[in-house]
């Protein structure tokens, strides 16, 4: 079947960027590197009650068959046996904390097993997306979930909001606390709550972002152009923040990218 999308009607539609549903999905090499994009996600397992999520050190984390994986600065791993019938919420950024009665930044570049934040609510939940007979029943059973479970009233801090509109056009952090009336300390403090990261540590990641979307399909890169077209001083610069964000250097990317940008095998 492939890949199945739903995009939500306000008010999830300033929280949510997409629900997505993936059925059938094979690939030969057995683990996958996911990059860092300055979002989170909400995922379930729908062909076993199980995840695993290797961290850094290669060690696996086993979770019950849902998970939220929190705004990351590094990458980390999953076992691509576990992702053959998947549906997940991806939120924009920003979009996550409502849904969840705790400051998000405390799950940077963590997981965490949805029942640790939902307790049963989440099974249950997990079973209902079992039960639906097609792609849009599952879609409709995720989507009223969610809407049960946000907070009230369903709305950003408005300089967190705010930054995140001038952070789409400028990458100076300075810029935005200056026009937003809070102090730097408390613009950090509140932003991180909401988003999951710092505001230096998110632009830094979307800039990240930047880059592989700048790569396209193209075979040919003038890394020194691109690293400065993309806000970076100089191509040491770029490749230092590229492999801090992706554990490899820009030319192994370029050589093991997938039609999904953040999506990279290990290949043994």
């Amino acid at each position: 079947m492939g890949l199945s999308s739903y995009f939500p009607a306000p008010p999830l539609s300033e929280f949510v960027d997409q629900l997505w549903y993936y059925e059938g999905y094979s690939q030969p090499h057995a683990k996958e590197r996911l990059l860092p994009d300055g979002s989170m996600e909400l995922v379930f397992n729908l062909n076993e009650d199980q995840m695993r999520v290797y961290e850094n050190n290669g060690e696996p984390r086993t979770f019950r068959g849902s998970l939220l994986v929190g705004a990351h600065s590094k990458f980390f791993v999953i076992d691509t046996a576990e992702q053959t019938t998947v549906i997940g919420v991806h939120f924009k950024p920003g979009g996550a904390f409502p849904f969840f009665n705790l400051p998000v930044g405390e799950l940077q570049d963590e997981h965490v097993g949805l029942d640790t934040l939902w307790g049963s609510k989440a099974a249950d939940l997990r079973d209902r997306l079992l039960e639906a007979p097609t792609p849009d029943a599952k879609f409709a059973i995720l989507e009223q979930a969610l809407l049960e479970q946000a907070a009230k009233p369903l709305v950003r801090h408005a300089a967190v909001a705010f930054a995140l509109r001038q952070f789409s056009v400028t990458q100076s952090v300075s810029d935005v606390t200056g026009q937003i009336g809070l102090s730097a300390r408390r613009f950090i403090d509140v932003f991180n709550n909401q988003v999951g990261l710092t505001p230096k540590l998110f632009c830094r990641v979307r800039r990240f972002q930047d880059v592989l979307r700048h790569l396209g399909k193209n075979t040919q890169v003038d890394w020194t152009r691109l690293a400065l077209d993309c806000g970076y001083f100089d191509q040491p610069h770029f490749i230092h923040d590229f492999r801090a964000f992706s554990g490899i250097n820009p030319t192994t990317y370029l050589a093991h990218r997938t039609d999904h940008l953040n999506h990279v095998p290990i290949l043994d």
